[in-house]
């Protein structure tokens, strides 16, 4: 494998026309995916199916006799009733819900200027239609519209007994009017032909509010806009600003800090041009997928993959500086430093992609997407260093770069530790199994983790849309709806009693819920009509109701209706126990009313019953993972024990930010998951390129000798690796958004804790572990009477190949 790769990557140095082709190759094409991706893909898609023939029509009949005889046998469908087409209302497909809160809405001034605020907005362009709790349907009998606001000259003793019967009302209080009186919604829809600007959705409609609202000085209105459309809005804002800001501080962040551990200006442009024309190729590359709105893709990837490039381009560099100050001349240490460390770069870039790749396997649409872009970026960045720098060092620009190689401030520190490598192999035993031990006892704890999801942690925390979410949740219960929705058979009248009893039983069952909040029904609407009885003398009361109120929850002629009630934005796990007692008393009605079916339905059901999904994706990435990685080392070095022994420094990480979440309160989520599997893929590098250089010098040294030089040798690198990695994912936690800001913590403590792992646990385990196979390998390796100084530097140099 070392030939192979050294015939094929070593020619980098020797063909630099060949690989300067490549790379301007795929920079042009990766330039086209920015601008216009289409030119490609429109050539890579099949030809339109030729039209159908059209089947030639049966033949008519000639004449009258004959047409006597054909006879239509085809059984007739059973008429359906017909349904009146009745706009109905709704709670739930509003545009945008303009929230404004005030403790003077049912005063003179203050329901003027609420209606006024009203009208200006109608006046808008854009705006098709506001819902807002003057507009809610009639329910008195004779069909009259009332005003929940009195007239102006009204005593304020009439205005609070308006807000009692706005509070009281069935539609308003609790929906579009808080218990307290203290907020309204305005349910807004657009007509989408006339927004002009992403502003029209937000500032414009607080801005026209607010202008209506200033005529009237003792009126003090504060408003806030949340919604499907709001919510996008933010998250996409959010994007577009962090996406070069914070992208800017950490490539600067890395820049500056790859100038202090290097101290020398060309090597420090040579390593960080290869992450970056990895990551434009990558970038661009992805337009050819559709796959660049992913919102993982604007920080995290570019900052991931210029991370993932930069560790190989600093084993690639340390390396080849190394033999520069040795007095190789560039195109000789270009061509031996690829050839030393070449094949332990592919190694971790293919286990990075396997760590990366297996979250194809993930539920989740996002997270699928985003493994399979993070392997399409690793190849690419792999690429781009191994084409890159060897084939810079070789030119001019490689000619200095291993000036300021003896002042690297860890290369003149690093022998300050070596004690720290024999005090542990001194003790390889307890070490070994210490990390043995501390992985199990982390790992058990790493597995209490519950998983949660909240939708407020996909926006920036400090936001608007976020704010409104939390207001709402105290105000009204939440902001989000759910429903129970109810069906029967045909042995059942849609006019029966039996139906309002069922529709009542639930409304108890769900009533009875403090974390649900506001249940709606027609039984609601039924209740605050005149009267009073049993179900049977209530259900015809339904005539009363207008049809646009009544159709919105009770549906005859499709035999169903619904119970909709709201859910706060807690974290869907607390609704877990809610959710099961009310499927569990759903089922006991269901035992009583046999031709009734129930569902239970939203989205925020529908995210509680995939919850433990995000559980099955981590076992199944993380699994996968593990198993492949395990299996390509164990190949790659030809050894089944150094492939058991790889397993405990990469978990070990892991496993302390398992841990580390679980000490600190927070729940497994889909940011979790895609941390955990993408840091399997980052801690195994430093554990292959120990590794590597680990067999190399157990070919010619003794068990603990092997181990120390290969500690020595590429500590310089890790640490300097590790280092970068740090404050590259550091930087990321400046994020706004929670999701970003829990990746980036939970990839900073893998990496520190995969830097302690391979330098402490891992010389441990291989000296304990690898004693009786290096002493057998030895023997049939090293003739025993040629010691590793008779070597020459020539036969030294040709093993290493």
């Amino acid at each position: 494998m070392n030939r192979l790769f050294d015939r094929i990557f070593g020619s980098t140095v020797d063909a630099p026309l060949l690989v300067t082709f490549l790379i301007l190759l795929l920079s042009g094409a990766a330039l086209l995916g920015y601008y216009d991706p289409d030119r490609v893909t429109s050539l890579l898609k099949p030809r339109a199916e030729m039209e159908a023939v059209p089947e030639p029509a049966p033949p008519q009949p000639k004449d009258d006799k004959q047409k006597t005889e054909i006879v239509d046998e085809t059984p007739k469908p059973k008429p359906q009733p017909q349904i009146p087409d009745v706009d109905t209302v709704s709670l739930t497909d509003s545009d945008v819900i303009l929230v404004v809160k005030s403790k003077q809405f049912f005063t003179p001034e203050g329901a003027a200027a609420i209606r006024d605020v009203v009208a200006q907005l109608d006046a808008l362009p854009y705006v098709r239609d506001i819902l807002w709790m003057d507009r809610a349907p009639v329910l008195n009998q004779f069909g009259f519209r009332e005003s929940l606001f009195p007239k102006a000259r009204a005593s304020q003793r009439q205005f609070d007994e308006a807000r009692e019967a706005a509070v009281n009302h069935p539609l308003i209080g609790g929906q579009l009017l808080s218990r307290d009186g203290e907020t309204i919604l305005l349910l807004i829809k657009f007509d989408w032909l006339f927004v002009t600007d992403d502003a029209d959705c937000t500032e414009n409609l607080k801005l026209t509010a607010a202008q209506a609202a200033s005529k009237y000085e003792d009126v003090d209105f504060e408003y806030m806009v949340t919604g499907k459309v709001p919510s996008y809005l933010t998250f996409m804002e959010s994007q577009e600003k962090n996406r070069f800001k914070y992208q800017m501080i950490g490539y600067g962040t890395i820049l500056a800090m790859a100038m202090i551990l290097f101290r020398g200006f060309r090597a420090v442009l040579i390593v960080s041009l290869a992450p970056a024309i990895g990551v434009f190729w990558t970038l661009g590359i992805l337009h050819y997928f559709n796959f660049q709105d992913n919102p993982f893709n604007d920080i995290i990837l570019p900052v991931l993959l210029s991370l993932v490039g930069l560790t190989d381009g600093v084993h690639l560099m340390v390396e080849i500086r190394k033999l520069r100050s040795q007095g190789r001349d560039v195109r000789d240490a270009a061509r031996t430093g690829i050839c030393r460390v070449g094949l332990a770069c592919a190694l971790t870039s293919i286990t990075t992609a396997i760590g990366f790749g297996s979250l194809s396997l993930a539920h989740h649409e996002i997270v699928r997407e985003f493994g399979i872009c993070c392997v399409i970026g690793v190849l690419l960045t792999f690429l781009s260093v191994v084409l890159t720098i060897p084939l810079l060092c070789s030119t001019r620009l490689g000619r200095n770069i291993h000036k300021g190689h003896e002042k690297g401030l860890i290369d003149r520190n690093l022998n300050r530790i070596s004690g720290l490598i024999t005090f542990i192999l001194n003790r390889s035993k307890g070490f070994a199994w210490a990390a043995i031990a501390c992985t199990i006892l982390f790992s058990m704890i790493s597995l209490t983790l519950r998983p949660d999801e909240r939708r407020a942690n996909a926006l920036p925390q400090h936001s608007e849309a976020v704010l409104a979410i939390k207001h709402m949740d105290e105000a009204f219960g939440g902001l989000e709806m759910s429903s129970v929705r109810i069906n029967w058979d045909d042995q059942i009248d849609s006019d029966s009693p039996e139906v309002l009893t069922v529709i009542m039983q639930i409304d108890d069952l769900l009533d009875a819920e403090p974390l649900i909040g506001s249940p709606i029904s027609i039984r609601n609407f039924i209740d605050v009509l005149p009267g009073s009885g049993e179900p049977h003398d209530r259900m015809p009361l339904l005539q009363l109701l207008p049809a646009s109120l009544k159709r919105a929850f009770y549906e005859p002629e499709r035999q169903r209706a619904e119970v909709n009630f709201r859910v706060q934005d807690l974290g869907i796990a607390r609704y877990g126990p809610v959710f099961e007692r009310i499927e569990a008393g759903l089922e006991k009605i269901q035992a009583e009313h046999p031709h009734f079916n129930f569902d239970l339905s939203g989205s925020a059901v529908w995210r509680w019953e995939n919850l433990y999904q995000i559980v099955i994706d981590l076992a199944a990435s993380l699994g996968s993972a593990t198993f492949i990685i395990f299996l390509v080392l164990a190949v790659a070095y030809r050894s089944l024990r150094i492939g058991l022994i790889s397993i405990v420094p990469n978990l070990f990480p892991l496993a302390v930010t398992g841990t580390f979440l679980v000490i600190y309160g927070q729940s497994l989520e889909i940011a979790s998951v895609c941390a955990f599997t993408v840091c399997l893929g980052i801690a195994v590098d430093d554990t292959i390129h120990f590794l590597t250089r680990y067999r190399e010098e157990s070919r010619r040294k003794p068990q603990n000798a092997a181990i120390a030089h290969a500690f020595t040798e590429t500590g310089t690198a890790l640490i300097m690796t590790t280092i970068v990695l740090l404050v590259g994912f550091t930087t990321v936690l400046l994020s706004d958004m929670r999701d970003q800001r829990i990746f980036a913590a939970m990839g900073a403590l893998t990496i520190g804790s995969a830097l302690f792992a391979d330098l402490i646990f891992l010389p441990a385990l291989l000296s304990y572990f690898m004693k009786d196979f290096h002493e057998e390998e030895s023997t049939e390796l090293l003739e025993p009477d040629k010691d590793e100084s008779e070597l020459s530097p020539v036969s030294t140099a040709e093993r290493t190949r």
